[in-house]
């Protein structure tokens, strides 16, 4: 799909359907599912909002942890992206981290009609411990995901591109990784087009 056909897609209607805070309380596997999972407070509402147009669709917050159900936001009536609870840090009580931590491994490893799942990765940070823990769980579960660099205007384009390079090398050895990386910047909307295209392509495999 070009770049104007993604943009026109993602700047169809995008409504929050629900926040589930079990499986059991997840609406049907109706729809295509992308979804948006990193470390707690990486940027997932931010970039949501930013492929959509929309400044308050999914609650972007500085304080890391907030995000504390998995929420559902049906696009054009044929694209579902999903906003995850955070993992790893947050400030919140350990016992609700765990519960949330679950949460998130037992809907990326259980949900049927997954498509893909964004792995957010802050490019001032690259990738940690528990970032490589959740692609291995993801390369067990046989479930395709890619790498998202968030906030890359915060850091110079040789930083940038070095990240790019050790990422892509540490990619070779998962076997679910998808291979493109995609720089993205939720102020300066870089890479936020590409991305569109990327996952636009996934809403017409409902109607395949």
């Amino acid at each position: 799909m070009t770049n104007a056909s993604a943009n026109h897609f993602f700047a169809q209607v995008c409504t929050f359907i629900m926040g589930g805070v079990s499986l059991e309380a997840l609406p049907p596997t109706t729809f295509p599912e992308i979804a948006f999972a990193g470390r707690s407070n990486v940027g997932k509402s931010s970039l949501v909002n930013a492929l959509t147009g929309q400044k308050t669709l999914a609650k972007a917050s500085n304080t890391p942890g907030r995000t504390k159900q998995i929420n559902f936001f049906l696009l054009a009536e044929r694209l579902m992206m999903v906003d995850l609870p955070g993992y790893g840090y947050a400030k919140a009580p350990k016992k609700e981290v765990r519960q949330w931590t679950h949460l998130v491994k037992d809907y990326l490893t259980g949900r049927p009609n997954l498509m893909r799942v964004l792995l957010l990765i802050d490019a001032r940070h690259g990738l940690k411990d528990v970032d490589i823990g959740i692609m291995k769980l993801l390369d067990v579960a046989a479930v395709s995901y890619q790498i998202v660099l968030t906030k890359a205007d915060k850091i110079k384009p040789a930083a940038l591109a070095t990240l790019i390079e050790a990422t892509a090398a540490s990619l070779k050895h998962h076997a679910a990784a998808h291979p493109q990386i995609i720089a993205t910047s939720s102020v300066s909307k870089d890479g936020i087009e590409a991305l569109r295209a990327e996952l636009a392509a996934f809403a017409e495999s409902k109607n395949r």
